[in-house]
């Protein structure tokens, strides 16, 4: 039996080698199709080891980082190849495909990147923090209480870019020996500035709800995800009323550890494809699309689980619901918002329109939500985040001359008295 086992895997081993020799032959293919990188032409890159999994970390910055490249040129480095097909197939931002080491540092040798984003803490980040004379920049793919969000991996980098008082107020309470004031620069949310996408339907009278789970987590300190323990009734309840409409966007790694809440993801799907034929007035929406942004523009109120998307929603400035996680392992940060949110416990999901209809109608509620906003954000004006991103970049360049000043006179210091 073992003999078949082992057979067995040897086999999968083997189509797995064959088609990651396949799909990189097909990256290389498109890359060499395209215009080649113009030499010493980026100052910006987003380092990016992941694969297509994990690409909503990307997506939600294509929109800010587009812009920030019309003031600094930005390419984004991808390691693995399912990552770089995603990244080519968007074509939101030039990709350069490094995926070994010599790659890597062919690249960076030909160009003079400055400043290096990074939005995740992948551990081959390591292999980029090998270069010097360059700026290291962990600027995440959200902001939230997840224990994530505290790790002692910032250490690592030069700086952080963080949403705001908050964050830093966060990071105080672990970090230790950590300089706060100097390696951290709140810039508040840019993707709040560049909301994308086009609400697939046609604005009615209906109360709209985002429904946005985050997906089940991988060890019960992450157990956050409501989809079994909330999802399915609340979604039933709304679908019932006849005057709400429903958008659905779980998190695209629902159901990849647990089958059973990927059973009970698929459930909700079919469930809003059957009110819909039942119903076509009622366009209710199953959203697994690249763009984040209309549906927090469009939703009268979300209803979110512990994850980036409490402060997604926090950073639209509109009524939220948390879904209290029903594991109690699960970790719970109650110094910030969570301390105060309007949380929906698994019991009262099936009562979610009263829910609803109380968060919308609360003038308490009202108020608590201005605090935290200002609170994680700072000033949520259109544009104000998106200035204060590109002046922490702007900061980092500055501080990249002065430095490269300082290097050259230490290195040649009778050049540097004739020159002054």
């Amino acid at each position: 039996m073992s003999v078949v086992t082992d057979a067995r895997k040897a086999i999968a081993l083997l189509r797995k080698a064959v088609d990651q020799r396949r799909a990189v032959r097909d990256v290389k293919r498109r890359v060499a199709a395209q215009p080649p990188h113009r030499g010493r032409h980026y100052r910006v890159a987003v380092y990016f080891a992941d694969g297509d999994v994990n690409m909503y970390q990307m997506r939600q910055w294509y929109k800010p980082l587009a812009e920030l490249s019309k003031t600094w040129p930005v390419v984004v480095l991808s390691r693995a190849v399912t990552g770089a097909s995603a990244l080519l197939s968007d074509g939101a931002l030039p990709v350069a495909f490094v995926p070994t080491v010599r790659h890597l540092e062919q690249f960076v040798a030909e160009q003079d990147i400055r400043v290096v984003l990074y939005v995740n803490q992948n551990t081959r980040n390591f292999q980029m923090f090998r270069y010097g004379r360059r700026w290291h920049v962990f600027i995440n793919h959200g902001e939230s209480d997840k224990m994530y969000m505290t790790t002692n991996q910032f250490k690592a980098y030069d700086y952080a870019f963080v949403a705001g008082d908050a964050a830093r107020r966060r990071l105080s309470r672990v970090l230790w020996g950590y300089d706060l004031e100097a390696r951290t620069i709140e810039i508040g949310r840019p993707q709040a500035d560049h909301y994308s996408g086009a609400t697939p339907y046609t604005p009615d009278e209906r109360t709209v709800v985002l429904y946005a789970p985050t997906w089940e987590g991988d060890r019960p300190s992450a157990h956050y995800g409501s989809i079994r323990t909330h999802g399915e009734a609340l979604v039933k309840a709304l679908l019932q009323t006849g005057r709400h409409r429903v958008i659905y966007r779980p998190h695209p790694r629902s159901g990849v550890v647990d089958p059973e809440y990927g059973a009970a993801n698929r459930r909700i799907v079919a469930a809003l494809a059957e009110a819909n034929d039942a119903d076509p007035s009622a366009q209710h929406v199953f959203d697994d699309g690249p763009d984040l942004g209309w549906q927090l523009a469009a939703a009268d109120v979300a209803v979110v689980d512990i994850s980036a998307m409490v402060y997604d929603r926090l950073a639209a400035d509109k009524p939220l619901l948390v879904t209290r996680p029903a594991d109690p392992a699960a970790a719970v940060d109650t110094h910030g918002y969570l301390s105060a949110c309007e949380w929906l416990d698994a019991g009262l999901a099936a009562h979610i329109v009263e829910q609803t209809d109380r968060v919308l109608a609360d003038p308490e509620a009202v108020a608590r939500l201005e605090h935290w906003v200002r609170h994680y954000f700072g000033d949520t004006s259109p544009g104000a985040a998106t200035a204060r991103f590109h002046q922490a970049v702007a900061h980092l360049m500055d501080e990249w001359e002065r430095w490269d000043r300082l290097d050259d006179e230490q290195h040649d210091p009778e050049e540097a008295e004739l020159d002054a």
